[in-house]
């Protein structure tokens, strides 16, 4: 392996098929062995920190022979290769034909850039699957390279990825792990596919994003709809800015500020997108990855349920991913920040947001139900309030009804100054105010306070598309 391979290497980090190994260590190096066997092969740069430094080591026969000894005491056997490159030691393990292997540790899995140990219904899971390709994995041979690949898609994702173009377009599709040379013929996978085709519907009809608008809660009046089939990455990006196009924006007066509130927050949106794009299955072609945007929820599903050795209780407290390629390209992006914390950081999200814990549905596909602040406000005003309420008042109600929210025990006399109107009139607001039943004096006028019936952040001040 010569130089620049290796310092793209080194930019990409570790990830499916790359493990850093500073030391060698022989409980830990049967691990990963077994694991990239388990999986779909890989390379262990001995040699490298976590850091993705080099820190020369001396290369030996000794060493050598140890780490084959590790590999041959595996159950079953392991065939390793090796390579040098600037004091590194390259070890390959080729994707293993007698699944499952195991070491004096147990049985081990590559999943992303982590070595997971299997339990025994896993285990089972993988025994049964001997011989059954990924989707991601599996080579298109209809694919061609000359005709079909789109250069500018892979400029975009190394640009994206914060890698520098230093390779051969070939030589950085085959690091990436999206494509296999076969005599002097370069073989595309699926994975290659959906990320760098030109137009991945010729070949694979599980491709496409459709986003749909409502007009309503219900499925009867569709506004506008569009269906995405870009790419992977585009797909991502296009399907949340169709969102983010046709939600609610409003501006909510905060500290005499005006703060931009989206109906849903934009980071579970992105969430939730991304985790029905990268978790999809992707072999199933009866329906397509479906965003549906209502008048108060956001429903996105797509064909699929719980991965295989997920339980209904591991469920948002453990990682497994049915499109390991998928998701190593993925990770590398900013799309995603670490594999397996999606469900809990939507719910986190719309917690801090005082929204409804959205809906997570399994069975054959996978299903989230978002809901705005609809959900949780406006019993007490017999409607829901962040439909209604901001379009019935004025400016100056706005204002007297924030501050009075920052000091309930506020006076007439300050509102008049706080608001910029005589207090007659600050009088004359708080009496529609509370002939609304929005607003209500609990005690007496002298030591009593204000009660508002409502949550004030439901007041829509003025659209962002108005």
């Amino acid at each position: 392996m010569n130089g620049k391979k290796l310092d793209f290497i080194l930019q990409e980090g570790e990830g499916q098929y790359i493990e850093f190994k500073e030391s060698f260590d022989n409980k830990n190096f049967a691990k990963e062995i077994v694991a990239f066997a388990n999986a779909s092969g890989g390379k262990i740069f001995l040699g490298v920190d976590d850091k993705c430094k080099i820190k020369r080591i001396k290369i030996t026969n000794k060493l050598r022979s140890q780490i084959q000894d590790l590999a041959k005491n595996c159950d079953p056997s392991i065939f390793v290769s090796f390579e040098e490159s600037s004091g590194v030691l390259i070890i390959e393990i080729k994707e293993g034909n007698n699944k499952p292997y195991s070491c004096s540790s147990g049985f081990f899995m590559r999943i992303g850039p982590n070595s997971q140990k299997l339990k025994r219904d896993e285990i089972i899971e993988l025994s049964i699957g001997e011989g059954k390709i990924k989707f991601d994995s599996q080579l298109n041979e209809a694919f061609n390279f000359e005709n079909d690949f789109d250069e500018l898609k892979l400029d975009e994702y190394l640009n994206l990825i914060n890698v520098e173009k230093k390779l051969s377009k070939e030589d950085i599709l085959l690091n990436l792990g999206v494509a296999k040379r076969r005599n002097e013929e370069l073989i595309f996978n699926n994975a290659g596919v959906l990320f760098f085709s030109k137009d991945s519907s010729k070949f694979l009809k599980t491709s496409k994003v459709i986003c749909v608008n409502y007009q309503t809660n219900e499925k009867l009046k569709i506004l506008d709809k569009k269906v995405f089939d870009g790419g992977i990455i585009n797909n991502i990006q296009d399907s949340i800015n169709y969102v983010q196009k046709h939600i609610d924006v409003e501006y909510v007066i905060n500290k005499l500020k005006r703060d931009e509130v989206v109906q849903y927050p934009l980071e579970a949106i992105r969430e939730v997108i991304v985790n029905s794009i990268m978790h999809r299955d992707y072999f199933d072609d009866s329906e397509d990855i479906l965003v549906e945007i209502f008048k108060n929820k956001l429903v996105v599903s797509n064909p699929g349920g719980l991965v295989l050795g997920l339980d209904e209780k591991d469920f948002g407290k453990k990682s497994r991913t049915r499109n390991s390629l998928i998701a190593n390209l993925l990770l590398r992006t900013d799309y995603v920040e670490k594999l397996g914390t999606g469900i809990n950081r939507i719910k986190s999200v719309f917690s801090r947001a005082g929204l409804l814990e959205p809906l997570f549905r399994y069975d054959s596909s996978f299903l989230v139900e978002l809901y705005d602040k609809t959900e949780k406000v406006g019993e007490k005003v017999g409607e829901k309030v962040g439909e209604k309420v901001g379009e019935n008042l004025t400016e100056n109600q706005k204002l007297i009804l924030n501050f009075i929210e920052k000091n309930k025990f506020v006076s007439i006399i300050k509102l008049s100054e706080k608001v910029g109107i005589a207090t007659k009139n600050i009088e004359s607001n708080l009496l529609k105010l509370k002939e609304k039943k929005l607003l209500e004096r609990v005690g007496a006028a002298r030591g009593g306070h204000w009660k508002i019936n409502f949550r004030l952040e439901s007041i829509k001040l003025r659209s962002k598309n108005e």
